[in-house]
């Protein structure tokens, strides 16, 4: 079992676990294409999720190029970098405050 965080606007889910884990690839990979190769997802599903994080937040979380000749990329913006830092500090520091009652509901599921 794990923690999973999700922050929500109304229906939106504006940063979760998959738009971390998107971030994390594009700052890994360099491109969005790359970066949804990595984690199995379409290039429109890893456009759409990053379009929805950047029309979420106050300042955008990646700057884009485009491609062509330079083949173009991305890299996460200072307020890309400080979501995933924020996040993961959370998660864990959720986790380990919870972590007692997670045993607990863990041994309460059927396996």
């Amino acid at each position: 079992m794990r923690f999973r965080m999700r922050i929500t606007d109304g229906d939106v889910i504006a940063v979760g676990p998959g738009k971390i884990a998107l971030l994390e690839a594009i700052r890994e990979a360099g491109s969005i294409t790359a970066a949804a190769k990595r984690l199995d997802m379409s290039y429109r599903r890893a456009w759409l999720l990053i379009d929805e994080l950047n029309r979420s937040l106050r300042t955008a979380a990646i700057d884009s190029s485009k491609g062509g000749a330079g083949h173009g990329g991305s890299v996460l913006t200072p307020a890309g970098e400080e979501i995933i830092a924020l996040y993961r500090r959370i998660e864990h520091t959720a986790a380990a405050a919870c972590r007692e009652d997670i045993r607990k509901l863990m041994n309460m599921l059927a396996r």
